[in-house]
């Protein structure tokens, strides 16, 4: 296994992210989603470093063969690991491809550091710009929603996970859009995230403001969101990012639930490929 040190923990324990690099190219850095793992990125890790692209995906700290630390689990604790990532593999020209909660870190790491080594950055079903509903925020969901999260993590996590991934990938009575296998294989990989890290990240991705991080968005912006995603709403979330970034294309896969990284690989693959050579990704690009 490949590992890279971002810094030390409160006990003086080194921090080591789990990572992968393929390919040669056009550097994409892949930020996965909660609680999984990089290993999530499994057909885009098979498909774009065929064109044309070097591509790392790591996992975050508390999740996945990363180190599992006790706290560190908010989002300048992670853009800081990410920067420890780009700095190490001394990336340039990057394209950040932050999915879910990895959006959140793209938000962070361009603020907070500058964007520096970064060209251009693609949010796919993300939690940007802000999930809690508050007075300035009225469209967000209710705090009660993400308390009850935790509540069924602390009783049952495994429970729970089996739950969230029916959700996860719009799994119904009558709609089956990824096989059990697939399912189980999700599952397998949550499983193995800190407890800690899998709650505290709970209210990390939910109670983080990024509308200001959003603004220092300067370099090209590309947002990927289904139609029918029941984790993290369009309309809370994809549907509302132009508004705080209005140079970004918006792109809204219509019917896909908020895992198309699996259900829709082959699209999303394309235009991965498309937005990181410089090309036209098709779809809607003006909501407003």
């Amino acid at each position: 296994m490949s590992y890279i040190k971002a810094g030390q923990d409160a006990n003086g324990n080194d921090v080591k992210l789990h990572y992968t690099d393929q390919g040669q190219g056009n550097p994409i850095v892949l930020i996965h989603g909660w609680p999984a793992s990089y290993e999530m990125w499994e057909y885009q890790l098979a498909e774009l470093p065929k064109h044309g692209n070097r591509v790392v995906a790591y996992t975050r700290r508390g999740f996945g063969n990363s180190t599992k630390t006790w706290e560190g689990n908010d989002y300048d604790t992670f853009a800081d690991d990410l920067k420890a990532v780009l700095d190490t593999l001394d990336l340039q020209n990057v394209t950040l491809v932050g999915f879910s909660m990895g959006g959140g870190e793209v938000a962070r790491y361009m603020s907070r550091h500058g964007g520096a080594r970064v060209s251009k950055v693609v949010f796919v079903s993300a939690v940007t710009p802000f999930l809690l509903q508050t007075d300035d925020n009225p469209d967000g969901a209710p705090k009660e929603n993400f308390d009850k999260m935790v509540e069924g993590i602390n009783k049952d996590r495994f429970d729970f996970l089996a739950t969230f991934g029916k959700q996860f990938f719009g799994v119904g009575m009558v709609s089956h859009p990824v096989s059990q296998p697939t399912l189980d294989w999700m599952q397998a990989m949550c499983q193995i995230a800190s407890p800690r890290a899998t709650e505290q990240c709970v209210y990390a991705f939910a109670a983080t403001d990024f509308r200001r991080d959003l603004a220092a968005l300067k370099v090209p912006t590309l947002v990927i969101h289904g139609s029918d995603d029941a984790t993290v709403p369009a309309k809370v979330s994809g549907e509302r990012m132009t508004q705080f970034v209005p140079h970004a294309q918006y792109v809204e896969y219509a019917g896909a639930p908020h895992g198309l990284f699996i259900t829709e690989k082959d699209r999303l693959n394309r235009d991965l490929a498309a937005f990181t050579a410089g090309t036209t990704v098709e779809g809607t690009t003006d909501r407003y």
